[in-house]
This record gives C-alpha cells, structure tokens and sequence, in this order.
C-alpha cells in the first residue's frame, strides 16, 4: 500500500486474535512501550515520538487490525472489532516480541484500545497513555448539544450494517480528507506524501473502520458499562494529554477519568487532534513523564 516506514525500524507480520495479521514496526532496547494509532491514520502517526522514545526503550507501533496494512476481516460478530479483541491482539503482538509486561500509549481510537487492554490485562500492561479522547462510555454521555457537532462521524458510523459503509464509499476521499483539514489548526502538519498514505489507507478499509466505530456505539459500551457497574478500574498509572474539550463540552476530564484511574494525571495542550504530529517533542516528553511513574 505504501513505501512509508519509520526510518530504522524492523517490519513484521505477526499474529494476533484468530489468525488475524498485524503490521507491526519496532526498534530499540529497554522497558517496552506500544503506541496505537488513531483516526483515520496508521501507525505512522508516530514516527517522530517513536523514533525519539526508541533511543532508551523497546517500542512497538503497529497498525490496528482493520487500518493501514493489517488484516481486516469481516465483521461477523460484533466481537471481531471489540476493543476487547484488539486489545488482546495487542497483547499478543507483545508477547511473539517477547513483551509480557509494556506501557500502551494510544491516539484516540488506539487509546480506547489501551484503556481496554489496561482493564483486561492488568498484569500485563504497565501504564496507559491517552492523546485526545474520553472512555468509551463517558464520549457518548458528554456528547450534547451544538458543540457535540464535531463527533457527527460517531453518530453515522453506529448505524447498523449497510448503509454507513454505502454512504462514506461514495464520497470516501472527500470524507477522510474533511477530518485532516478540520482537525488540523496549522494546515501543515502532513507532507503531501503522508496526507496522501493516510486518506488512501482509509479508502482502503471502509467497513473495517466503520466496523471499529460500530463496536464503539454497541459492544465496547456495554463492557465499559458492566466495568462500571462491577467497580472495576485501571490499577496502573494513567496519563492524558488533550485539547481543552472540557471548555467546550461542559466536563471536567479529570473527574472523569479519575473514576476509571485513580492513579491519574492530566495535561491540557495548545495543539490540535494531530498533536503527535504536530508536536513531537511534547509528545515524547508526556510520554517519558508517565513512565516514570
């Protein structure tokens, strides 16, 4: 799909839940860390925060079963894009790396990845770094009125099987570009070639992405809901880092988080949705802060 790779990582296939293939780059030495992408992106999101960490850490970023070029098999069940199932892939993916303890460090999807991954395994999953996004349960109950317009995306991808998928396929460059421009502040934070790689990515995996946001509005808030209601929490230390959507959606995000992570820390920052890209070297200075901890 791409000639893009993060300049001095190793490339593999290897294998999550079910037989399911991920593309995974990794390089360095020391305590391991796994970052996540998010939407509509792949893993080269982080290429610069990767390759700093990698001086001092062992790190992991793969591409989410369903984006870039990982496998993406048909949805089913509402299982096959679970945060649960991708969280074990992640889990997996670690493991054929000789990983059985890591932090996840996850941009927006991928962060809902790693908070699950974070309640499944919590023997397994040191810290949990969040980039711009709320849990699962908390989006859907902070989203009202005119401000909530930005996550109208949410809302089409929920419906059920069929139409969604007919509607973005129709206009599916003009919808993955509309994200890129609306969410970065700067108008400069790609090169032409890596904006060009992320909307023909995404182009590429329509019902695997749509599939992903369908889980998001079903079976990934029940489980968020059942862990609630059974007091389950993550036990690790948890960080995130985002813009200011408690201004405008009328939540305190430490609040919320704080009820899923005790051990929590939160960090505003003056940069948009982008802001691994955009910021780099704040990004990998969070990054090393919460792995401290």
């Amino acid at each position: 799909m791409t000639d893009l790779t993060i300049p001095g990582f190793t490339y593999e296939r290897l294998t999550g839940v079910d037989g399911v293939e991920l593309n995974v780059a990794h390089a360095g030495q020391g305590s391991p860390v796994v970052f996540l992408h998010g939407f509509p992106q792949t893993h080269l999101m982080w290429s610069a925060v990767a390759s700093d960490l990698s001086r001092d850490h062992s790190v992991l970023a793969m591409d989410l079963r369903g984006y870039g070029e990982s496998d993406k098999p048909d949805a089913a069940t509402p299982e096959t894009y679970s945060k649960r199932t991708m969280a074990s892939d992640v889990v997996e993916v670690a493991a054929r790396l000789g990983h059985d303890r890591f932090a996840v460090i996850g941009h927006d999807r991928g962060a809902l990845v790693a908070v699950r991954a974070g309640l499944d395994h919590p023997g397994t999953v040191t810290h949990i770094g969040i980039l711009d996004v709320l849990p699962t349960m908390d989006t859907w109950d902070v989203l009202q009125g005119v401000e909530a317009k930005v996550a109208w995306h949410l809302y089409l991808m929920a419906q059920p099987k069929g139409l969604p998928e007919k509607m973005i396929d129709a206009v599916a460059e003009e919808f993955f570009t509309s994200f890129l421009d609306a969410w970065d502040p700067t108008g400069s934070t790609f090169s032409p070639e890596l904006r060009r790689h992320y909307v023909c990515a995404s182009m590429a995996a329509v019902p695997s992405i749509v599939a992903d946001y369908r889980a998001t509005a079903s079976i990934d808030l029940d489980m968020d809901r059942a862990d609630r209601a059974q007091g389950r929490q993550l036990t690790m230390p948890v960080a995130a880092i985002s813009q200011d959507w408690g201004s405008r959606l009328g939540f305190d995000p430490t609040e919320v988080w704080g009820a899923w992570a005790p051990d929590f820390t939160y960090e505003p920052i003056n940069a948009g949705h982008f802001m691994a890209e955009e910021n780099p070297a704040r990004i990998a200075e969070f990054v090393r802060q919460l792995l401290t901890r």
